[in-house]
């Protein structure tokens, strides 16, 4: 078909809709066309990076969902799914004019769009549940963004160096794997690559480079590879369809890096694809490829006895070729084939107008689920991204269980997680492993075709080291899962006596009411996991207490109210500090009760107190409040200084240097050498006090500072 431009948009709506018509001649023509004309009209003046108009990148992004062969709400989707976000539609007249299947799809995608995926872990983890979510209410929200990104790398060089860099990792990292884990085996590839072309230029250039001078050396092996095998086949009485192709750069250059070899002594760089008739012809095929080339140990997978779970299916198998050069054959029928190249995204996929009837066909439902239902159980964001990493770039094994049955597990899985994917019951009671009949360490590695038997005891539970075995999300969530529950009762009781300690440090009790209050308010699920988590150091004890009595504890930054700067007093009970001991915030204090004069507030160890010692009734434990207190708190200063002009001056010029008030002097002696005085000054807590003696301290006119106690008090104190 010949495509025509339309105000260099690239493609038309007529040959849009032809496109669509080629695998869905019942498509809405019209409704198509009042999306493209929607579309053209919302961005109109909306320019590119490079200078196009904006709407020719929704048009492409349509175009690249047509080749899936997506359903007429897919691709209207497609060329509006940034007008809610870049122009002045809305969501109520898109729906107004597309209904509400597309309106909701345009705003899912714009949902994702907003999605900062690159940001700081805890952020991106966020983000991740959010992705998840979004593709649990329809999944061909991800199928346009996916479709968007993949245009948008195609078109990356107009933007900046730093932008290219940010989404070439973006892509490499989420949208790359997620297209694999999906199914569309070719989007990841050239997602990856347009990516490696961003990050690593020159090593892409290096392996595109060796691949020309291979040609140059070897002459067209892939043509002569797949005449070999059409000839093989036509042997066998096979009827096939025969393609082979060189790997994407990166898929080289990553196999390079895992293996740590060369490119040259990098043996399978070519592909080759036989797509046969019926399931039956695929293991004739196998037979025949296995009669002429020999194969390669270990490197068989049958995904059609054993689909995974995003519906793919094929026979894999490595053999020597010519020259011993090793070559991946994929065998697979038609069916297989097209949910090979469209993964879940089969499901919505069109054929001579109807529905396709694939049997190989994923529900997206039930795949989404799947994927998404270990996360749930992970509490802790970085747990949660861990997990979803590991799932989304996984390749698989196949382990048999003592029964015959299969367990599908990633690459590199353990005993561990063989236990778990049988059942979480199997995995918490495992305290060995045997592995086709012989006894392994639970860290060996398995692979392909083994046999293993769990060996199970009662009141055997996880250990902490399993979490370093471990590797699928599945079971490091049960054994982190285990693992705080083994010591939520220990951090339950011990946050029980920090809530106590803390409530009592403003004068209140920590009751139940006031438990549940405090967790009600930091949205935490109960009573007891508030205590799990203040006993776990997760919160503490100020921020509780903060949730239920916020002013009683200061801000950071807030003075502390004078008349609340004691705790630990009756309601409406006044206190005075007493004149002997002058007791500053930060020392340890008791208050002593008066008729008619409230409390009076002692420092621990004044020496007045012994006058109370056989009236314990009149006592109470208080303390300070926390926080930054006024300096408004009086205490007395015996200081010896030179007698010289000047000095005294100097000695107040540096006490108000030090943000501390002078109340009053009184001179006790006076030599013709020196003298000494009493300076009352007012300041905030103990600590301003030796900080202010360290200072006067260091001063060559000062002879001797010191702290004045236990004086008599200008009123006397009235007994009870």
């Amino acid at each position: 078909m010949t495509i025509t431009a339309d105000e260099d948009l690239g493609i038309s709506a007529d040959d849009l809709i032809a496109l669509v018509r080629k695998y869905n001649p019942k498509t809405n023509a019209r409704q198509i066309r009042a999306a493209y004309d929607y579309g053209r009209d919302m961005h109109a003046g909306q320019v590119r990076h490079s200078g196009e108009p904006y709407f020719s990148h929704p048009v492409a992004v349509a175009a690249i969902l047509t080749q899936q062969q997506l359903d007429d709400a897919t691709i209207i989707t497609a060329l509006l799914h940034d007008t809610i976000e870049d122009t002045k539609a809305s969501y109520s007249e898109v729906e107004k004019l597309f209904g509400p299947e597309v309106a909701g799809l345009v705003d899912g995608v714009t949902k994702l769009t907003n999605l900062q995926l690159n940001s700081t872990e805890t952020k991106q983890a966020e983000n991740f549940r959010k992705l998840f979510m979004a593709m649990s209410k329809d999944l061909r929200v991800i199928l346009v963004k996916l479709a968007d990104r993949l245009h948008n790398m195609r078109t990356i060089k107009a933007m900046r160096q730093d932008k290219q860099a940010q989404k070439a990792r973006e892509t490499m990292d989420i949208f790359a794997p997620l297209a694999g884990r999906m199914g569309m085996q070719w989007m990841r590839e050239e997602l990856e690559d347009l990516a490696f072309r961003v990050l690593n230029p020159d090593g892409r250039a290096s392996i595109i480079r060796r691949f020309i001078n291979l040609q140059r050396e070897a002459g067209d092996v892939i043509q002569r590879i797949t005449g070999d095998m059409r000839l093989e086949l036509n042997k066998a009485g096979v009827e096939a369809e025969v393609l082979g192709r060189a790997k994407k750069p990166y898929s080289i250059w990553r196999k390079m890096q895992e293996k740590d070899q060369s490119f040259s002594r990098l043996s399978d760089i070519y592909g080759f694809r036989i797509i046969t008739g019926s399931e039956e012809d695929c293991y004739r095929t196998l037979g025949a490829i296995h009669q002429r080339w020999r194969a390669v140990p270990g490197r068989f997978k049958d995904y059609i006895s054993q689909p995974k779970t995003n519906g793919y299916r094929s026979i894999h198998t490595t053999v020597s070729g010519r020259d011993g050069k090793r070559v991946e054959v994929q065998i697979r029928t038609v069916q297989m084939h097209d949910v090979a190249e469209t993964g879940v995204a089969a499901h919505w996929s069109y054929r001579d107008g109807v529905r396709s009837q694939n049997p190989f066909a994923v529900d997206p439902a039930r795949w989404i689920t799947t994927l998404t239902e270990q996360f749930d159980a992970e509490e802790d964001h970085e747990d949660f991204l861990e997990a979803v990493k590991l799932e989304m770039y996984s390749d698989q094994v196949f382990c048999f269980t003592p029964k015959g049955e299969v367990v599908k597990l990633p690459r590199g899985a353990t005993p561990i997680d063989f236990a778990f994917a049988i059942h979480t019951r199997i995995g918490m009671a495992c305290v060995g492993a045997k592995v086709d009949h012989m006894r392994v360490p639970l860290w060996t590695r398995l692979k392909n075709g083994q046999s293993v038997e769990i060996i199970t005891a009662e009141g055997q539970s996880p250990q902490a080291t399993w979490l370093d075995i471990a590797t699928t999300g599945k079971a490091r969530s049960a054994i982190r899962k285990s693992l705080r529950e083994e010591d939520r009762a220990r951090f339950v009781k011990l946050g029980r006596e920090l809530a106590r300690s803390a409530f009592e440090h403003v004068g209140r009790k920590a009751t139940d009411k006031a438990l549940s209050t405090a967790a009600r308010n930091m949205r935490l699920k109960d009573r007891d996991d508030l205590m799990a988590r203040l006993g776990s150091a997760e919160i503490t004890g100020r921020e509780v207490v903060q949730s239920v009595y916020p002013d009683l504890v200061p801000k950071p930054g807030e003075k502390v109210d004078v008349r609340r700067a004691v705790i630990g007093l009756s309601p409406g009970q006044s206190f005075e500090r007493a004149f002997c001991c002058q007791p500053l915030p930060g020392e340890r204090i008791v208050g002593i009760t008066f008729r008619g004069r409230g409390v009076v507030v002692h420092a621990i160890d004044c020496d007045r107190l012994g006058a109370y010692e056989d009236q314990p009734e009149r006592w109470l434990d208080l303390h300070w409040h926390d926080g930054s207190h006024p300096a408004v708190y009086g205490a007395t200063l015996e200081v010896t200084l030179n007698n010289d002009a000047g000095t005294l001056g100097r000695i107040c010029t540096l006490i108000g240097e030090t943000r501390a008030n002078i109340s009053d002097l009184q001179f006790i002696d006076r030599k013709p050498d020196f003298y000494r005085l009493l300076i009352y000054v007012e300041l905030r807590d103990v600590a301003h006090l030796h900080s202010l003696m360290l200072t006067l301290e260091a001063e060559s006119d000062v002879a001797a500072v010191s702290r004045a106690r236990n004086m008599s008090q200008p009123t006397g104190e009235s007994p009870a």
